[in-house]
């Protein structure tokens, strides 16, 4: 008996060290502890493209999984796969926009814990920022939300006035955009003389925007029908509004002002 005693005070005395020395890892820290990324606190977001996705990562959401490839030009053409609907099953927050056809499908195949968030899609900067706001509220990453927003508001002023600076003669151009297209030209300082789209331009409306003389015609480079005002001599302008796989989205200014410049010198 003495002997099974000693035995036993030996286990305990080891399961005393290894608690001890276990315990000097932090605790609070997820991986020391095996625990899964969604205990850290961030959110898992699933969203339809990667323009959702930029207002996602902008917000501070930063596990997001995208459904539709960055290389579909026209993204509401995109028919998800059972894989892209397993994924939505599993997300805490799925972000998809109202017009996308897939929306349905969407909504169907999110798990009964996910939340889904309609994303207004428009690159105005002050519905971005109003998004953006939404979105750090439902995530709780106010903090990173903010601290975006700052930089965006810095860069896009400095972007405003870079374009600006272009004008040609010192005087802001007049524009015909396409209606999802129209916040480059606030972007460019532009006189909006009018707007087309999302359809085909009409013969009508050919004829009442090319009268409008505009120096340059903003299309939407993900649902162009080719040359708008053929014979206006306006310069055509290709605004890309889906950021790229790095859910970037201030490169979609920066693109925009890059492509605002290079008209503006032709024109």
């Amino acid at each position: 008996m003495a002997r099974t005693r000693v035995r036993i005070t030996s286990l305990l005395a080891l399961s005393a060290a290894l608690a001890l020395v276990t315990g000097c890892g932090d605790s609070s820290d997820p991986k020391a502890a095996g625990a899964p990324a969604a205990a850290k606190g961030k959110p898992v977001v699933v969203v339809t493209t990667t323009w959702e996705g930029a207002f996602a990562r902008a917000a501070g959401a930063e596990d997001i999984t995208v459904i539709v490839p960055q290389s579909v030009h026209h993204a509401p053409d995109y028919d998800p796969k059972p894989s892209d609907l397993a994924a939505v099953a599993a997300a805490d927050f799925v972000l998809y926009a109202p017009f996308e056809p897939y929306a349905a499908k969407i909504k169907e195949a999110a798990g009964s814990g996910a939340e889904l968030v309609e994303v207004n899609l428009d690159n105005d900067p002050a519905k971005v920022t109003a998004e953006v706001d939404k979105l750090g509220a439902l995530f709780g990453t106010e903090d990173a939300a903010t601290e975006w927003k700052a930089g965006f508001e810095t860069e896009y002023d400095r972007l405003n006035k870079d374009v600006q600076g272009a004008w040609p003669g010192g005087k802001a151009p007049s524009v015909v955009s396409q209606v999802f297209t129209t916040w480059a030209a606030k972007l460019a300082g532009a006189t909006v003389a009018g707007t087309y789209g999302p359809e085909a331009v009409t013969p009508a409306q050919l004829a009442e925007l090319s009268a409008k003389k505009p120096a340059l015609v903003l299309d939407n480079a993900h649902m162009s029908t080719g040359t708008v005002l053929p014979d206006s001599g306006a310069e055509q302008v290709k605004i890309v509004n889906y950021p790229g796989d790095d859910l970037d989205l201030l490169s979609v200014y920066r693109n925009a002002a890059t492509e605002l410049k290079k008209a503006m010198s032709a024109s």
